[in-house]
């Protein structure tokens, strides 16, 4: 049985082989005083090594969407845990140790550039050269919910069949809410945090899906324990492409979960500025909706020719929701000015509608 909040899904994924491959890990901060959040993005691409798009990166979205990226090419410098979260890459260090988690102070004194991260710990340092622009960053986090009821053994995700190798790509969030305390240095801006939101998912496979949209935050205001998570896709599934859409809410430790096999979901999805999307099954309905006029930033995701700006963010995004019961009752109504919404793919020339066929 898994531990309370360990999801399936969260060991590293690459078998070892020299097809293309490329695994994923998403950390995020909160920091409502500041009005900011911090996307830290990590990733290794063909770890294989000797292939065109072997290597690593850290990217970062950090205050007022501000965009930070530095690659790490040396495959052999990354490491990542089988069994559990874990992982990490080394830039400039002096040690002669095979690439491992380290005691944060060792790691602060060692590692030159570079980062680990796993459960309960984000740390890290890279900087880009040209500009001189920087982040260096730790903190610990208490995870508080996974992916399913709280204290109650975590789901995958993408349901069971995300354990067979035929969804491209795989996803699973990892820690839908916890709480984060440390500091991150922006380009010499100190921010000193206590129990602020964080969240945590990841995505493995040869690419990612071919046009999608995302919609997370767990900043709510007036609402400490309030997670959503709500993403539509075009992916692969043996070799064909279908659209599929999942809405996933955490609330006071209950899991209301939306997906295909439970439920109608439909959603309208401007190429930018305006996500909505509605869920509907025997006992629930959701409705949600995203707006921006913030420009955002693009950030670099895994394709066939490597990793691309192929995805535009934003961390500053209006976000209401409202959850009730099928006859009516409204559970839940929250809104938030700290809500993350992202486009990415191709064919975004015109809103994407949706609906799902009756179940």
């Amino acid at each position: 049985m898994n531990k309370p909040c360990q999801t399936p899904h969260c060991g590293y994924h690459w078998d070892g082989s020299n097809q293309r491959f490329f695994e994923g890990w998403y950390y995020r901060v909160t920091l409502p005083e500041w009005g900011q959040t911090f996307g830290f993005m990590y990733s290794i691409d063909d770890p294989v090594g000797g292939k065109s798009h072997s290597g690593g990166a850290a990217q970062i979205l950090g205050a007022n969407d501000q965009y930070l990226c530095r690659t790490f090419p040396d495959v052999k410098t990354f490491w990542a845990s089988y069994h559990q979260l874990g992982l990490g890459h080394w830039g400039k260090t002096k040690l002669s140790l095979k690439p491992q988690l380290l005691d944060p102070v060792i790691f602060e004194q060692k590692i030159e550039e570079g980062y680990q991260a796993n459960a309960i710990l984000n740390q890290g340092y890279i900087c880009d050269r040209a500009t001189k622009n920087y982040c260096r960053w730790c903190y610990e986090i208490e995870p508080i919910d996974g992916w399913g009821n709280r204290n109650f053994s975590q789901k995958p995700t993408a349901g069971w069949l995300s354990f067979l190798p035929i969804f491209d790509p795989g996803w699973q969030v990892l820690m839908a809410h916890g709480y984060a305390n440390g500091w991150i240095d922006w380009n010499g801006k100190i921010y000193d945090f206590t129990r602020a939101p964080a969240y945590s998912e990841k995505n493995w496979g040869r690419s990612f899906p071919i046009k999608w949209f995302w919609i997370n935050c767990n900043s709510f205001l007036e609402e400490s324990e309030l997670t959503l998570t709500a993403v539509g896709g075009i992916r692969e599934v043996f070799g064909w492409t279908e659209s599929v859409g999942l809405i996933g809410l955490h609330y006071q430790g209950k899991f209301y979960q939306f997906k295909r096999e439970n439920s109608q979901l439909s959603w309208q999805i401007k190429p930018w500025g305006r996500w909505e999307m509605e869920g509907k099954n025997a006992d629930f309905t959701i409705k949600i909706v995203g707006t921006t006029d913030q420009a955002g930033n693009y950030v670099r995701v895994p394709t066939a020719e490597g990793l691309q700006f192929n995805c535009r963010d934003t961390m500053q995004g209006n976000l209401s929701l409202e959850l009730r019961q099928t006859q009516g009752q409204l559970i839940l109504k929250a809104v938030s000015h700290l809500g993350g919404l992202e486009v990415g793919g191709i064919s975004w020339d015109n809103p994407w509608l949706y609906k799902t066929s009756d179940v």
